[in-house]
């Protein structure tokens, strides 16, 4: 798996990672919403760059330009719900793209530590030759990821998968290498030290759903 850390370099990408992790702002749902779609922003953008293209000639008022156009189609697709805010910086960028939903979570039979992950609502149409773009905001233990990213290779038919996440653990990035094939590539914001005793990711920044939507029941 091909590993793009870019909080490897200075960038305002760093200004938006500051703001989603600080307590105080954190309390203004709008303003993490955006600050997590601007993310979202910055790393299409940073994605677009090693994406296939084909010339393409443009009639201008005053002549015929040929320029680079993405030569795939794209899909996005975001695990609900915390990936919602992410998906829409996603298509801000790429409008033109065809979109897609998974719920994945994590379930706790035994109400203590010990969890499975459940997959169930599924919205995503035919990515046949599509550049797929699976997109979640945090990336903990990993396993929520793995188990979306199985049920898309089952279908096949993508020429490519790239997973974004904001923030990921050394523990997800290890288990995404091992689970996953090597042609995937793997975009992160920032990695943080450690999960924590019950595989939350530490310093994190919390639960990104609920402060982007609420608590839930």
């Amino acid at each position: 798996m091909q590993i793009h850390h870019l909080s490897e370099n200075n960038s305002v990408l760093m200004h938006f990672l500051c703001q989603i992790r600080d307590v105080a702002i954190q309390q203004d749902r709008m303003r993490f919403r955006r600050n997590i779609e601007r993310i979202g922003e910055i790393m299409a953008y940073e994605i677009s760059k090693v994406l296939d293209y084909t010339p393409q000639q443009t009639q201008t008022p005053l002549g015929v330009k040929t320029s680079a156009v993405i030569s795939t189609p794209i899909v996005i697709c975001s695990i609900l719900r915390a990936g919602l805010p992410f998906h829409q910086g996603f298509l801000n960028y790429f409008d033109a793209a065809d979109n897609g939903f998974i719920s994945a979570y994590r379930y706790h039979p035994h109400q203590d530590d010990a969890f499975e992950i459940k997959v169930e609502y599924q919205a995503i149409g035919n990515y046949e030759n599509a550049t797929v773009l699976l997109v979640d905001p945090m990336l903990a233990t990993g396993q929520s990821i793995v188990a979306v990213c199985n049920q898309l290779r089952e279908k096949g038919g993508a020429t490519q998968i790239h997973l974004a996440v904001v923030i990921a653990a050394p523990e997800g990035i290890a288990y995404l290498e091992q689970e996953l094939p090597s042609n995937c590539h793997l975009w992160i914001a920032s990695i943080d030290e450690k999960l924590n005793e019950h595989k939350y990711i530490v310093p994190g920044l919390g639960d990104a759903g609920d402060l982007a939507y609420g608590t839930k029941l």
